[in-house]
């Protein structure tokens, strides 16, 4: 019985430990620069998502990015707000891919969330669906 018992906590703290990891990953894209001089970035938008959630893009070197969401009836959108380094974004999503362009003046990081929020529940941003452009040198 108690062997059992043993067993069951490292069970758990294994359960526990292995949700956290896997929870605390990013799904990172290190945009190259194509032959026409511009970055391009594909994101999928979804279930309290974005895929990738952290992109890493040259500072004053175009970047595209191209999103779209999964199909379903929840509204998602994109907001980057860092105007001094030339990202300020604010777009709805849909099914249909959307082409976000800017060119990253300074080097930094900088968050991007999905500002939806039904009514006295968390926000989208809340429960996940966040991320990161880092523009390098």
């Amino acid at each position: 019985m108690r062997r059992l018992k043993v067993f069951m906590i490292l069970l758990a703290v294994f359960t526990v430990c292995f949700t956290l990891a896997a929870v605390g990953q990013m799904k990172v894209y290190k945009a190259a620069v194509d032959k026409d001089g511009i970055q391009r970035v594909n994101m999928l938008a979804g279930g309290y998502f974005y895929d990738p959630d952290y992109i890493i893009v040259k500072v004053n070197v175009p970047v595209e990015i191209t999103i779209r969401k999964e199909p379903g009836v929840t509204p998602h959108d994109i907001v980057i707000k860092e105007p001094d380094a030339g990202i300020d974004i604010s777009e709805s999503l849909s099914t249909d891919p959307k082409i976000i362009t800017f060119t990253p003046r300074k080097t930094g990081k900088y968050p991007f969330y999905c500002s939806k929020k039904l009514l006295f529940f968390q926000s989208h941003r809340d429960k996940g669906m966040k991320g990161v452009i880092e523009v390098t040198d």
